[in-house]
């Protein structure tokens, strides 16, 4: 996969690219109205084949749609009766159908049961609708977290969330208007056009076709302009979406710069944009609405006038007149619903192309089929000539050897952008080696599963993001079967469980988003807990400590310490005071190993590694001379009694 592919989240994969999702086999496209690929895709999710309940009940309400709509057609024929008998014309009516009153209770009484068959049909769908809506929502679910890290780094969370929120929606319309509603539509306008046919002759029918092509083809020529409308609206939508979930998200950085504002008013830009185009939605379904009545009413007043001209002529009685204004008000109600029912349909897919333009992305990092499990993982990690490129024309890692024995701490320092997190991701197969090869107990990790791999590696980042949950929810992560003690022992471990029990709600106090009710290293016990409940055989360290002042960073590398014991560990390291133990210590200089050995074999060599020491010494003395004036300075006001209620900085 391209790395253009891979951040435009909504552009549909070129001819040949194969979709992770075989239900899904074409893009929906609204420009195309196509529909009925739409429907082949979805036809899996109606008609579940695993599902024989939710089959019959699709068929039960196939059966009560066409008595509903029989019954709908019988009903004019009682006003239209009702009619003659008020008039004196029923006298060749059955005897107990004369009477006013019994026709008008029996036309009512239909009326009451056409409603009461559609309601029951909508009942009895609506578990079909809702299977068909999780299903789908949650394919698309799965395969966000399917697609490759390349992908994830260039999304836009607001946009995505609503693109998917509005997708199922969109699917929910389709499924609920084209099987539940678009059917029976066609149905009564069938029967309708035979009765209209059967009872006034073939020149109504004539008349009512050309109403009926005119209609749609108005209504078709209408809805394809406001598709490109309703297209606009979306993208305002989602764009204004992604900025205010972004802006909310970067809550604190927005007070430090006092930018509120500006927030404010990159907002309003994208809502101005919707404004217009929501504005131009419902305007342009009024002209729509308009030219349908038009066209309606033009066609029901030429048939009635045929009608009123035979009554006058005596070729039809006063009920007639009534069955074909009844017939033409009933006709109507479809065709009208048929209008409806297109517009709500290309809607539906303009709400939903991009959600299928997500399934259709095709996941970069895959399983070999056939892949096995890791099999008796004791640790030992290999990098053999890997190189690795996210660019062709900027190589990252460039021909890295090195191996990690099992129960060994191995550290990978270097300058910034020389290629460190990257080893990490490799490891984790986020990506995948451009050449060489990445080896856990001399399996390629290419060749095994990629959840076999992941479930042996733990991974404390540099910047820990936490669910907005429980620390205890947060702490089950790394296994989310364990124990209440057993998430008490890893706390225990990571050197947190006192601080725990001290709050309010103990184990059970929320986090908040992101974990930002935690400071910086009560979130990285937290991270350390877990991945300690996890207990992989190897773990990770990727810059662990380097967001954290040096005070915390010595109470965190403690709770380190312990989880590194008898663990293959690689250290991915920004301070080298935290790898100082480490068994071998690899520099990587632009995407090469410049050097490696021990903390003093480095240091005797005089390199790059002892210049990076020597600077970083200097740096954190002058840290400790500023900590220890600033400590001296509390204690003299302190002693001095200026004030009472000072606080001395940490």
């Amino acid at each position: 996969m391209t790395d253009q592919t891979a951040t435009s989240p909504q552009k549909t994969p070129a001819a040949g690219s194969q979709s992770d999702n075989p239900q899904i086999r074409k893009a929906v496209s609204a420009d195309e109205g196509s529909t009925l690929t739409t429907l082949a895709n979805l036809w899996p999710y109606i008609w579940p084949s695993n599902r024989p309940d939710l089959k019959n009940r699709v068929l039960l309400a196939i059966f009560v749609l066409v008595i509903a709509k029989f019954v709908t057609v019988l009903s004019p024929y009682f006003f239209a009766w009702a009619t003659d008998a008020l008039t004196g014309e029923g006298a060749d009516l059955p005897a107990f159908l004369v009477a006013p009153i019994m026709l008008v209770l029996a036309y009512n009484a239909a009326r009451v049961m056409a409603v009461a068959f559609n309601q029951l049909r909508d009942a009895l769908f609506a578990r079909v609708g809702q299977h068909a809506v999780r299903q789908l929502a949650n394919l698309t679910f799965r395969h966000l977290h399917q697609l490759s890290l390349r992908f994830h780094l260039a999304r836009r969370t607001g946009g995505l969330s609503r693109v998917i929120e509005r997708g199922v929606k969109g699917i929910e319309s389709i499924v609920r208007f084209t099987i539940l509603n678009g059917f029976p539509t066609v149905l009564e306008f069938a029967i309708m056009a035979a009765v209209i046919w059967y009872q006034f002759g073939f020149f109504y029918v004539v008349v009512v076709a050309v109403m009926i092509v005119a209609y749609v083809w108005f209504t078709i020529k209408c809805s394809n302009w406001r598709i490109g409308i309703r297209r606009e609206m979306n993208e305002s939508d989602t764009d204004a979406n992604s900025k205010a979930i972004d802006s909310l998200l970067n809550f604190e950085t927005v007070k430090y710069f006092g930018n509120e504002k500006m927030e404010a008013e990159r907002f309003d830009v994208s809502m101005a944009k919707y404004e217009t185009a929501a504005t131009k939605t419902w305007t342009s379904l009024a002209w729509l609405n308009l030219g349908q009545s038009v066209i309606l009413g033009i066609g029901m007043a030429v048939c009635m006038a045929l009608s009123a001209r035979a009554v006058l002529a005596g070729e039809q009685n006063i009920g007639d007149f009534v069955l074909i204004n009844a017939l033409l008000m009933q006709i109507s109600i479809p065709l009208n619903f048929i209008g409806f029912l297109y517009r709500e349909i290309r809607q539906g897919l303009a709400d939903i192309e991009s959600m299928f333009d997500l399934l259709l992305v095709p996941a970069e990092i895959k399983d070999k089929p056939g892949a096995g499990d890791l099999q008796a993982v004791e640790g030992k990690i290999a990098f053999k000539d890997v190189r690795f490129h996210y660019d062709p024309d900027r190589p990252i890692l460039k021909g890295i050897d090195f191996e990690v024995p099992a129960g060994k701490t191995v550290a990978i320092v270097g300058p910034s952008g020389a290629g460190k997190s990257t080893i990490s991701r490799l490891l984790f197969r986020f990506y995948d080696v451009t050449d060489g090869a990445v080896e856990i107990d001399g399996q390629d990790v290419r060749d095994v599963t990629q959840e076999s791999v992941r479930h042996a590696i733990g991974m404390v980042p540099q910047d820990t993001v936490l669910f907005n949950d429980t620390i205890a929810y947060n702490i089950r992560y790394g296994r989310p079967d364990a124990s209440e003690e057993e998430v008490r022992e890893a706390a225990r471990m990571a050197q947190i469980h006192d601080f725990i029990e001290k709050l309010p709600q103990g184990y059970q106090a929320e986090v908040g988003e992101r974990g930002l009710k935690l400071s910086g290293g009560e979130k990285q016990r937290v991270a350390i807990a877990r991945t300690i409940l996890k207990a992989p055989p190897i773990l990770i360290l990727d810059e662990a400590t380097s967001a954290l002042d040096t005070h915390t960073e010595r109470e965190i590398q403690s709770a380190l310490d312990e989880v590194s014991q008898n663990r293959t560990t690689l250290v991915i390291a920004h301070r080298l005071s935290t790898v100082v133990n480490a068994d071998q210590i690899i520099v990587l200089e632009a995407g090469e190993i410049a050097e490696r050995g021990t903390h003093l074999e480095l240091l005797d060599k005089g390199g790059l590694y002892a210049s990076m020491w020597a600077r970083q010494r200097e740096a954190d003395e002058a840290e400790e001379r500023l900590r220890a004036a600033r400590e001296n300075d509390d204690l003299g006001i302190i002693k001095r009694g200026q004030t009472a209620d000072y606080v001395p900085a940490k």
